[in-house]
């Protein structure tokens, strides 16, 4: 990797003493043109090198002060904090860098009371830090003084510490404790830190083992106990949400009250209608994780799935957001087998909400809604080893899926799903979805050959004029065609279906995009033109 340095630092002086005492204030646009021209290693290279050179460090120091000054210069001090530029000068410690300069420190202050660019740099910086597992780490330092100051820099290629004893110290009174910091905050700065804290649980499971024992998710539960600021209350749910999909989130979150907590939000009637949504939402990504059940009891589950039951009763009629959130929780949590099963359970299966707005066409957002989720539960996203249910449950599917056709003019399935693919892309797109996952299902699978309209729809590579529908369409294709072949049906003695096999089979053959005939060249006869 190239050296930063300048043999002649003329040029430099020259421009620096013209920023320095350029009338006026400098723009965020000014200093990043300058250290476009010379970059901040470059400047810093020369302070270290050519120090003996008269008007070195008076003008790169006050060239410096008036850059960081500017938002721009601002935000690359923690930045370039954690420097991977330089491949060789003296080995410090870094854990002995870090604590008598300070470092951490600085870096915390960044974090919670810098400007949003400053605390992104300085949360980076930390999690850069924090995620070397072995190797180097490469860092520079800049320390200076209130006025005028020299920047210090210290180059080396550290050798990796345990940073972890410095971002989780044993004492909680510490004041780099980040539980310690959090309490001395502002609401920002708490989010800031917590923020940060989902960053660090999100490089291993190791990292996570030491913020779980940290007590540091114990914060985050604090905060959406406490209903005194709806902001800081969604903020932190939103990092909840972003724990759920972290891969080993859901071991250590099932160890909190997480759940109890969001079940209680749900069930709460006079919380504000997003905090529920937010909530089940939650619930429903760390639900729909198969090995959930490892950690939680199924009753933990089943509370959860109540409340969002109760929600949807109390919701009826309605056309919110929360209700589309309900239906696209329990969606989330049936893409599970056990999630599905717990769905479809009961005299008054959860699930039912699902299945009648599905195929109600008053309120297209909840049906859209519906149509994924029963995808979901379906098991369209799953495995196609894991798509079928326990008998139980495919019975109460089957039911109520024949109980909601019977209630329109349909009277069938296949009616219903007729109609779901003759609606805009959207629904269609939802509808082939569908299809894909329940056609494994014999009683499906006999509705849709069925109807030949259905088998026109998906087999016609000109049903669908854009990518996503062409794709959806022929993978709806392949579902039925390979259900139809795997089934026990006699298809060779059959000439109905025998003739939908051979549909089937010739657009599988196709593929998905639009396919051109060959066509052979025709004359044209037209009366000659005369001059």
């Amino acid at each position: 990797m190239e050296e930063y340095s300048l043999d002649d630092p003329t040029s430099l002086l020259e421009a620096a003493s013209d920023f320095a005492n350029h009338p006026g204030v400098q723009t965020d646009d000014s200093a990043k043109d300058f250290l476009d021209r010379f970059p901040l290693p470059v400047i810093i290279n020369v302070l270290q090198t050519k120090a003996d050179v008269p008007g070195v460090e008076n003008n790169l120091v006050a060239c410096l002060e008036r850059i960081f000054q500017t938002n721009y210069g601002g935000s690359l001090i923690p930045q370039f904090l954690v420097s991977c530029l330089l491949d060789k000068y003296l080995a410090l410690s870094a854990t002995k860098l870090i604590v008598e300069y300070d470092i951490y420190p600085l870096l915390l202050s960044c974090l919670v009371d810098g400007d949003e660019q400053v605390a992104t740099a300085s949360m980076d910086a930390i999690r850069s830090l924090a995620s070397n597992k072995a190797g180097t780490v490469r860092i520079w330092i800049g320390i200076s003084t209130l006025k005028r100051a020299y920047i210090a820099p210290i180059f080396g290629l550290i050798p990796w510490c345990n940073f972890q004893e410095i971002v989780f110290p044993a004492d909680n009174h510490e004041a780099t404790h980040l539980g310690n910091l959090s309490s001395r905050c502002s609401s920002l700065g708490r989010v800031r830190v917590l923020a940060l804290v989902v960053k660090l649980f999100s490089i291993s499971y190791a990292v996570a083992s030491s913020v779980y024992n940290s007590k540091l998710l114990n914060l985050l539960e604090a905060e959406v106990s406490n209903t005194d600021d709806i902001l800081v209350t969604l903020s932190v749910l939103e990092l909840f949400y972003e724990l759920a999909e972290v891969e080993h989130g859901t071991e250590f979150l099932s160890r909190t009250t997480l759940l109890k907590l969001l079940g209680s939000i749900i069930s709460n009637t006079s919380a504000d209608s997003v905090l529920r949504s937010r909530a089940m939402m939650i619930a429903g990504r760390l639900l729909s994780k198969e090995n959930i059940y490892a950690f939680v009891d199924e009753s933990s589950v089943k509370t959860i799935i109540s409340a969002i039951d109760i929600r949807l009763l109390a919701l009826e009629g309605q056309n919110t957001d929360e209700c589309e959130s309900a239906v696209e929780a329990m969606g989330q949590i049936g893409s599970s087998i056990r999630g599905a099963a717990l769905l479809l359970s009961g005299s008054r299966p959860p699930a039912r909400h699902v299945v009648q707005l599905a195929f109600d066409q008053q309120v297209r957002g909840k049906q859209l809604a519906a149509l994924h989720a029963l995808g979901h539960i379906s098991g369209e996203s799953r495995d196609e080893n894991n798509v079928m249910l326990d008998k139980d449950a495919e019975e109460t599917l089957r039911s109520l899926v024949y109980a909601a056709a019977a209630k329109t003019s349909k009277l069938a399935p296949s009616g219903l799903f007729l109609s779901v693919l003759q609606q805009g892309l959207e629904i269609r797109l939802a509808g082939y979805r569908l299809i894909t996952g329940l056609v494994a299902r014999p009683w499906c699978l006999s509705e849709i050959c069925s109807k030949p309209e259905i088998i026109n729809m998906v087999t016609d590579p000109y049903a669908e004029t854009q990518k996503v529908g062409m794709e959806a369409r022929y993978n709806c294709c392949k579902a039925v065609h390979k259900a139809l072949m795997s089934s026990s049906l006699n298809v060779n003695s059959n000439p109905t279906l025998s003739g939908v096999a051979a549909k089937l089979q010739e657009a599988v053959r196709r593929g998905p995009y639009l396919a051109t005939k060959n066509t052979e060249a025709q004359p044209v006869v037209m009366t000659a033109e005369r001059f």
